[in-house]
Protein backbone atom coordinates (compact mmCIF):
# COMPACT_ATOMS: atom_id res chain seq x y z
CA UNK A 1 0.00 0.00 0.00
CA UNK A 2 0.93 3.58 -0.52
CA UNK A 3 0.84 6.08 1.41
CA UNK A 4 0.44 10.11 0.46
CA UNK A 5 1.25 13.15 3.10
CA UNK A 6 -0.80 16.03 2.07
CA UNK A 7 0.22 19.45 3.79
CA UNK A 8 -1.73 22.35 4.06
CA UNK A 9 -0.07 25.48 5.18
CA UNK A 10 -1.36 27.73 7.39
CA UNK A 11 0.35 31.29 7.19
CA UNK A 12 -0.19 34.01 9.94
CA UNK A 13 -2.04 37.23 9.15
CA UNK A 14 -3.49 40.12 10.57
CA UNK A 15 -6.63 41.91 8.74
CA UNK A 16 -8.73 44.11 8.93
CA UNK A 17 -12.38 44.05 9.55
CA UNK A 18 -15.13 46.30 9.58
CA UNK A 19 -12.61 48.81 11.60
CA UNK A 20 -10.76 46.45 13.68
CA UNK A 21 -7.59 44.24 13.35
CA UNK A 22 -8.28 40.38 13.41
CA UNK A 23 -5.48 37.66 13.61
CA UNK A 24 -6.43 34.77 11.58
CA UNK A 25 -4.53 31.35 10.03
CA UNK A 26 -4.71 31.56 6.31
CA UNK A 27 -5.06 28.05 4.15
CA UNK A 28 -2.50 27.31 1.54
CA UNK A 29 -5.20 26.14 -0.62
CA UNK A 30 -8.42 27.94 -2.05
CA UNK A 31 -11.56 26.39 -1.23
CA UNK A 32 -15.50 26.29 -2.95
CA UNK A 33 -18.37 27.00 -0.17
CA UNK A 34 -21.63 25.61 -0.45
CA UNK A 35 -24.44 28.07 0.69
CA UNK A 36 -27.15 26.72 3.29
CA UNK A 37 -26.53 23.48 2.94
CA UNK A 38 -28.71 21.41 4.89
CA UNK A 39 -26.36 18.29 5.73
CA UNK A 40 -23.21 16.89 4.33
CA UNK A 41 -24.67 16.06 1.49
CA UNK A 42 -24.94 18.97 -0.06
CA UNK A 43 -21.67 20.58 0.44
CA UNK A 44 -19.33 20.75 -2.47
CA UNK A 45 -20.46 24.41 -3.81
CA UNK A 46 -18.52 27.18 -5.77
CA UNK A 47 -15.96 29.46 -6.49
CA UNK A 48 -12.16 29.40 -5.12
CA UNK A 49 -12.06 31.35 -1.89
CA UNK A 50 -9.09 31.94 0.57
CA UNK A 51 -9.83 30.75 3.93
CA UNK A 52 -9.10 32.77 6.67
CA UNK A 53 -9.23 30.43 9.99
CA UNK A 54 -10.08 32.82 13.09
CA UNK A 55 -10.78 29.87 15.38
CA UNK A 56 -10.76 25.75 15.80
CA UNK A 57 -13.06 24.13 17.84
CA UNK A 58 -12.41 20.14 18.00
CA UNK A 59 -15.69 18.45 18.70
CA UNK A 60 -15.66 14.45 19.26
CA UNK A 61 -16.87 12.45 16.35
CA UNK A 62 -20.38 11.69 17.69
CA UNK A 63 -20.54 15.81 18.27
CA UNK A 64 -19.55 16.15 15.07
CA UNK A 65 -21.88 13.14 13.20
CA UNK A 66 -24.71 15.62 15.42
CA UNK A 67 -23.74 19.20 13.77
CA UNK A 68 -22.93 18.03 10.32
CA UNK A 69 -26.21 16.36 9.62
CA UNK A 70 -28.28 19.75 10.54
CA UNK A 71 -25.89 22.18 9.40
CA UNK A 72 -29.09 25.32 9.12
CA UNK A 73 -29.64 24.44 13.22
CA UNK A 74 -29.37 27.75 15.43
CA UNK A 75 -25.91 27.59 17.39
CA UNK A 76 -25.24 30.20 19.56
CA UNK A 77 -21.19 29.61 19.47
CA UNK A 78 -21.58 30.54 15.77
CA UNK A 79 -23.45 33.87 16.73
CA UNK A 80 -21.80 37.14 15.44
CA UNK A 81 -18.79 35.20 13.67
CA UNK A 82 -17.63 34.78 10.09
CA UNK A 83 -17.91 37.44 7.16
CA UNK A 84 -16.19 38.11 3.73
CA UNK A 85 -13.35 39.43 3.90
CA UNK A 86 -11.84 40.70 -0.79
CA UNK A 87 -11.26 37.03 -2.09
CA UNK A 88 -11.65 35.03 1.02
CA UNK A 89 -14.03 33.91 4.45
CA UNK A 90 -13.25 34.36 7.83
CA UNK A 91 -14.18 31.14 8.82
CA UNK A 92 -14.10 28.70 12.14
CA UNK A 93 -12.75 25.56 11.84
CA UNK A 94 -14.11 22.12 12.99
CA UNK A 95 -12.57 19.06 13.57
CA UNK A 96 -12.94 15.52 15.02
CA UNK A 97 -10.67 12.61 14.56
CA UNK A 98 -11.96 10.45 10.75
CA UNK A 99 -14.38 13.09 10.02
CA UNK A 100 -13.72 15.93 7.47
CA UNK A 101 -12.56 19.13 8.24
CA UNK A 102 -15.14 21.63 7.75
CA UNK A 103 -14.81 25.57 7.68
CA UNK A 104 -18.16 27.33 8.57
CA UNK A 105 -18.46 30.55 7.95
CA UNK A 106 -22.01 31.74 9.12
CA UNK A 107 -21.32 35.46 7.82
CA UNK A 108 -22.91 36.85 11.34
CA UNK A 109 -25.54 34.56 11.68
CA UNK A 110 -25.87 31.79 14.11
CA UNK A 111 -25.74 28.80 12.13
CA UNK A 112 -23.41 27.40 8.96
CA UNK A 113 -24.44 30.08 6.01
CA UNK A 114 -21.21 29.17 3.99
CA UNK A 115 -19.19 25.96 4.37
CA UNK A 116 -16.16 24.10 2.52
CA UNK A 117 -14.60 21.02 3.37
CA UNK A 118 -11.75 18.89 3.07
CA UNK A 119 -12.46 15.13 3.40
CA UNK A 120 -9.71 13.29 4.63
CA UNK A 121 -9.76 11.11 7.18
CA UNK A 122 -6.81 11.94 9.40
CA UNK A 123 -6.59 11.58 13.67
CA UNK A 124 -6.07 14.93 14.66
CA UNK A 125 -4.97 14.36 18.31
CA UNK A 126 -2.10 12.28 17.09
CA UNK A 127 1.33 14.04 17.64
Amino acid sequence: MTSMTITIERMPRTLQFEGNAIEVEELSVRLPFARKPADLSEVGGEGNYKVFVTETREMTPAEFDSFSCQLLKSRDWLSGKGGYLADGRLCVEIRATCRPTLYVDPSGGNYVRYVAAIFMCTDHHAT
